[in-house]
């Protein structure tokens, strides 16, 4: 099949290689522009970009670029921006969307799954429409969210299963999409307030933080991010007070046991090294 394919981060590049790996002539990648990073200010391409490069695919940021090609379909994973009706009208497109929909349309699925507490989640093969994921579903694939799970975590195992999902029904003809049913919900992005630990909720919420990433507290008014952490039974001290196993009480009488933590201006390391230094226990978190 005749395909272009739209996509930027890392989870989008295992669909990207499978698609050429199954004999899919992916004539065109679009993906975002090159982003300065470092201190040196250096171009970086997206994963996408470096993967498409890699396998010898022509690469542009120009949405546009796939119109007047005579393709069959875009494959969207991931791509971060919206695609314009005249190119819909043009190119019909599936999108590979890592939510069971209608729940968590929107930009953070994988997110808004946990932090919700959702026991599982899944991906949809979907249609292309106007509306923010609104399009009818070729097929889905569940799975259940592990509760010590990151969000990195799944949502790389959830590429894995839309990988397959995709390939799959390629090969075997996507037939005709079903409308969505359910309750819809959105899934907006994550801001940076929300990663902030407050110690007087319960410990599932604390520890649903920390699991999308950069969480953070603060010890002595200097920011600590905290990278992984486990929950536990108490006995606990008043919320955000650590105590002797690294556990800082929360609000609901639980603990949050940190694991790994990364202090302002230095390396991830384990929480046990990182006390040895600044020696927590008796004092809260702010």
């Amino acid at each position: 099949m005749r395909l272009a394919f739209l996509g930027t981060p890392e989870a989008a590049v295992p669909p990207l290689r499978s698609l050429v790996a199954a004999g899919h002539d992916v004539e065109i990648v679009v993906t975002r522009a090159d982003k300065r990073r470092g201190r040196g200010g250096a171009l970086v391409p997206s994963p996408v970009k470096a993967a498409a490069l890699e396998l010898g695919l022509p690469v542009t940021s120009d949405v546009d670029a796939v119109l007047g090609r005579g393709l069959e379909l875009g494959v969207v994973v991931a791509f971060g921006r919206i695609i314009k009706p005249h190119v819909l009208a043009e190119l019909p497109m599936v999108n590979l969307h890592f939510s069971l929909l209608p729940r968590w349309r929107g930009a953070a699925p994988v997110e808004r799954a946990v932090l919700a507490g959702d026991p599982d989640t899944g991906v949809c093969l979907m249609e292309v429409t106007e509306g923010l994921d609104e399009g009818g579903v070729y097929a889905c694939e569940r799975t259940p969210i592990d509760p010590e799970e990151t969000v990195a975590e799944l949502r790389s195992r959830l590429a894995e299963l839309g990988t397959r999902l995709l390939v799959e029904r390629l090969g075997a003809g996507l037939g005709q999409p079903v409308p969505q049913q359910g309750e819809v919900t959105y899934a907006a992005k994550v801001e940076p307030d929300e990663l902030h630990l407050d110690w007087a909720e319960p410990s599932s919420r604390c520890h649903a933080r920390v699991r999308l990433g950069r969480a953070w507290t603060q010890l002595r008014g200097v920011r600590l991010l905290v990278t992984r952490a486990t929950t536990a039974d108490g006995p606990a001290g008043p919320p955000g007070e650590v105590d002797a196993e690294l556990g800082v009480a929360c609000g609901d009488g639980r603990r949050l046991i940190l694991l790994e933590v990364q202090p302002a201006g230095k390396a991830q390391m384990a929480a046990t090294a990182w006390a040895n230094g600044a020696r927590p226990v008796g004092e809260r978190l702010a």
